[in-house]
This record gives C-alpha cells, structure tokens and sequence, in this order.
C-alpha cells in the first residue's frame, strides 16, 4: 500500500536551545524538539525519567473516599475481591494490587472472567456467583468496571461496596460505587488520563500505602517499597499501547529495569520461553513477546492463568505456566492465521468491499479471543477502521480497530441505536451486536467514518524524525539514541531519511526478507553498513541503489560483539 513520507518540522528556536543546552550529536535536539520537548528542562525531565518524577495520584477522583475505605477493610480484615480484565492490563492490575494487599496481611482474593463464557466486564450475576459465596465485603475492579451499572446495584443490595478503577471511556452517568477512579471522568482534573488499567491500580497502591502509613499500620510490619511493582506496571502499561509520556513512561522505564534484573520468578519464565534469554527486555520484547503471552491465556483458555504467572514464587511453577502459555500462544498464532485467510478470502470474492471507507465482517466460525488481533493486522493491510465479529446463535461480540486521527470510540457511539453494548478508547473498542442489527450498523458506521475523515480517503504516513546521510551515522549517535528508549504510542522509534544510497552487496533470507550493506553513493568506498529490510516483495529485483530510504537504527549483537545496524523501513528507488 501506497504510503506518506512526512518529514517532521521542529521549532527551530527549540532544536538551537536544545542543542545548546544538551550537547551530545546535533541530531538528538531535533529528536526531542519532535517530541514536543522544547526546553531544555524538559528534554532533561524526558532523559532522566525517574519515579521520583511523579505527580501524586491524590488528583484522582474519588481516590480519597477508596482508600478511606479500602484501608478499614484491611485493618478489620475484611474479604476483599479483586475483579480483573482477561488481558495483559487487567492481569498485571490485578497481580499489583492482590501482591500488595497480601503484603499487608489483607483477606484478598481475585476473579477474572472467561472471555468467551462470561464477556467483558463486571455483571450482576458476578455478584450472586461470585462475590456472595466469597463473602466479599469489599469489591475492587481493575481495568474494567465504568459501565457495570446493574453490577454495582446488585452489590449495593448484597451489602458489597464497590471501588471502580478504570481508564476506559466514560458515558454520560456513572455506576453508583462508592468510588469510581477513573481520569477519563469528566469531572477528573488529575491529568492522568493516559494512564493504563494498571496504572490507576498503582496509583490506589500507592495512596493506600499512605494512608495506611498515617495510620500506624507499618509500626509493626515492613512497608513495602512499591517500585518492585514496577515490572507489572511495565507489562500492562506498554502491551495496552497507551502513550509512553508522562508518568507512564516513568513507569515503563523504571518497569523495564526491574524486568532486566530478573527478580520475578514468573517473568524471568516468560523472558525464557519467548527466546528474550538473559539479555534486558525492552519495550519490543513486551508489546511482541511478553504481551501476546500473556494475552493468550485470556483468548484462548483463561487469564487466570496469566495472573498465577505474575505472582507466583516458585521457579518451577513459573516455568510450569510459561510453557503453557507459550503452547497457547502457539494455538492463537494459528487460529489468527485462518480468520486472516477468511477475510482475504471474502476480499478477492468481492473487491468493492475495498470501495468503502470502512470494513465490516462478521462469521459464525471466527473465535472471539482473537479477532481483536485479526483486526488490527486488517486495518493495517486496508488501511481503514475495522469491524470485526464473532456471531453465535444471533448475537455477535466484535472488536473494532481505527487508525490514526479517526476517534472509533465517538464514531462508534454514533451508532448505537444498533449496538447491545460498547466499550474502548479511541483506537480500539468491543462491542455488542445482534445480528438482525448487523445492515445498519454496517450504513451507520460508514456515514460516522465518512463524516469524521472527511472527504479523501487517509493514507498512512511514515512520520520521518530528519534527514541523517549515512556519513553522520555514528556508533555514539546509536548509543545516544538508546536514552530515549523505552519506544511505544507517543514516542516512536526514531526514524530517518538517507538521499543517494549504494547497495553493495544483497542477499535474501527466508522468503521475504533481504540483508544488504550499504554506504554512501559519493561517500568513501569504506564507509559501509550493515542493513535489513524486513517484508520485502520476493518477486522484485534487488536494487542497486536507492534515492530515498527511510530507516531506524540499532545495535545488533552478535556472538558476544555488536555492530550498528540499519533496518530499513522504505525506500524510493532510482
């Protein structure tokens, strides 16, 4: 597909006091002027990212009445339910706060629902199935929860309080809770509203901590030192693709480095079972290899299980669990690659799908675990907002993926007249459909998808960082480079354009990848680097020389040594 090169253009003004400020290459200036970086105190906030950079959570809405409330209920030693979400974010928010209410010798225990029985959410029979046998006293949600009206009435009547922490889209009416932490509410002025699930959980953590401090409950007890949470922190927060800014690229990178010191039987598993080995994990290894792990145990069989990863202390059974996630995961991949040949299918049969701004499917086959995934790598491919959905006996639960400046989460409220339910964010959402309903939303949507985006179709574009010839390109500059990391939503991997580049040597590997040196075109003959570029259509001859290319740029280790690589992004060849 056809794509935009568009070179970004900092304030001048901003890449000359940065430059002046930070020294170092000249090409980092530009970095953090794109990044909206624009003085030199916060470029060095950004750099040098550390916990004690945080805003305090007291913000929050809400918060205060929780904690009031969530401490009674330890210091009486009441039952307290953890009500999680069946993905990556709604287990490390569950594992934060179950491993710290039970470092404060609380009655804690935890439920995630089944994906595929149960559905999204807390619901009233949760309370009568769940909560009640339990003899819960206090009830706490994670990740999930903005939206469980009937639930929260249903404790209210079972005697339950209900705490909410969340940071999906709000309606217009909250659920009656006791509280409802969420910094998407309207009436929240904490300016933390890109937090993830989790970290909303690990702000509840850390207020409750205080409050608990106030009240003498560490005299007699070591307070824990909440950074250790951190790693979970880390996992939710990067695998929900939440904007890695702010106080969640604080606790992404501080996450990071725990994850790198291996102190958590069940990561250090995971790391095992992924192939990461001893190496430090970066944001990469999570959003493609820890994540898609963990998620499994909720697409395919239970998140339960990805909960029991994360908090259990005993190697084997860590072990135990991580090659029984890797197995899922194996049975996901599969299960992705035929709904994908589905739609390709349906695609070739009737190509005037592909006349219309959106793309909606539904087949009674498709497993809803998965179909999140499926549409993501569908958006990608068609470049359009995506519906995806798994019908069963007249009903449909679908998962929804937009691109880039369209809001799905407001173009799909626009139809809800035919929706049973709905929930998500911008970019992503879920939804409830019957199927009789299925033509309209199918017109509705692409009227609200064509009223949004206007009258030309959007194109995806390469946002490109500057303009870096490869004589500039250093070993420094590649270690530089590694401050601004971790990369994610927000804060993209660098990404730079070479004029006039000479292929000297090219090879394939495997069907559809080529490895290449490269130097300068009127550059000396020495001045070679190492390259590859991934998904390159097999059947094209290989290229002498190109015009344009667009490339990111990273150590590659090997056998004990490294070497700077460019893995190549674009090109424009002569």
């Amino acid at each position: 597909m056809e794509k935009r090169w568009h070179i970004l253009t900092p304030a001048p003004g901003a890449v000359a006091s940065l430059k002046a400020s930070l020294g170092g290459h000249p090409v980092m200036a530009t970095l953090l002027a794109n990044r909206r970086l624009e003085s030199p105190e916060q470029a060095q906030d950004f750099l040098n990212a550390s916990l004690s950079q945080m805003r305090p959570p007291t913000g929050l809405k809400d918060l205060a009445p929780a904690v009031r409330r969530a401490a009674r209920a330890v210091l009486a030693g009441e039952p307290i339910l953890l009500f999680g979400d069946y993905d990556v974010d709604g287990a490390t928010a569950t594992a934060v706060l179950y491993e710290f209410l039970r470092h404060c010798g609380a009655r804690v225990s935890y439920y995630i629902p089944h994906r595929l029985k149960e559905g999204y959410g807390l619901q009233a029979r949760h309370i009568a199935e769940v909560a009640v046998p339990r003899e819960a006293k206090l009830l706490i949600t994670v990740d999930c929860g903005s939206g469980s009206h009937a639930a929260v009435d249903a404790a209210a009547s079972a005697g339950i309080d209900v705490i909410i922490t969340d940071h999906h889209t709000v309606g217009d009416r909250l659920p009656n809770a006791l509280a409802v932490i969420n910094p998407k509410r309207k009436d929240c002025t904490a300016g933390l509203d890109q937090l993830a699930g989790v970290g909303v959980a690990f702000c509840l953590a850390v207020a409750l901590r205080k409050r608990l401090r106030e009240l003498g409950f560490w005299k007699d007890r070591e307070e824990p030192n909440l950074k250790s949470l951190c790693d979970l922190v880390a996992l939710g927060t990067i695998a929900d693709m939440v904007p890695l800014l702010g106080e969640n690229r604080i606790l992404a990178k501080t996450g990071l480095e725990i994850i790198g010191a291996g102190r958590r039987p069940g990561v250090a598993a995971l790391m095992e079972a992924s192939g990461i080995g001893q190496r430090p994990a970066d944001s990469e290894d999570v959003a493609f290899r820890l994540g898609p792990r963990l998620n499994a145990a909720g697409r395919v069989d239970h998140a339960g299980l990805a909960v029991e990863l994360l908090t259990t202390d005993r190697p084997d059974n860590a072990r135990r669990i991580a090659q029984a996630l890797n197995r899922l995961n194996a049975d996901r991949q599969d299960i992705e690659r035929g709904i994908l040949a589905d739609i390709q299918a349906v695609i070739a049969r009737r190509p005037e799908l592909l006349e219309r701004r959106t793309l909606v499917l539904a087949h009674p086959d498709w497993h809803e675990g998965v179909i999140g995934i499926v549409a993501s790598k569908v958006m990608e491919m068609y470049y359009r907002p995506v519906v995806l959905i798994a019908l069963r006996g007249g009903h449909g639960r679908g998962s929804a993926r937009s691109v880039p400046g369209i809001d799905l989460f407001a173009c799909l409220s626009a139809c809800r007249l035919h929706l049973e339910d709905l929930g998500g964010h911008t970019q992503a959402a879920g939804l409830q459909i019957t199927e009789a309903c299925l033509p309209g939303f199918c017109r509705a949507f692409e009227e609200a998808v064509c009223a949004a985006s206007g009258a030309e179709p959007t194109l995806p574009t390469l946002n490109v960082d500057c303009e870096l010839g490869l004589g500039d390109i250093s070993e420094d500059l590649v270690d530089q480079l590694a401050h601004l990391m971790p990369f994610g939503a927000g804060n993209p991997e660098p990404m730079f354009m070479a004029r006039d580049v000479a292929v000297v040597s090219s090879s394939r590997v495997g069907q559809h990848h080529r490895r290449m040196t490269l130097r300068p075109a009127a550059g000396p003959a020495e001045r070679c680097f190492r390259a590859i570029h991934f998904h390159v259509d097999p059947l094209a001859a290989a290229r002498d020389r190109f015009e344009r290319m667009l490339f990111k740029l990273r150590w590659n280790h090997w056998n004990g040594s490294k070497s700077v690589q460019l893995l190549i992004e674009a090109v424009s060849p002569r």
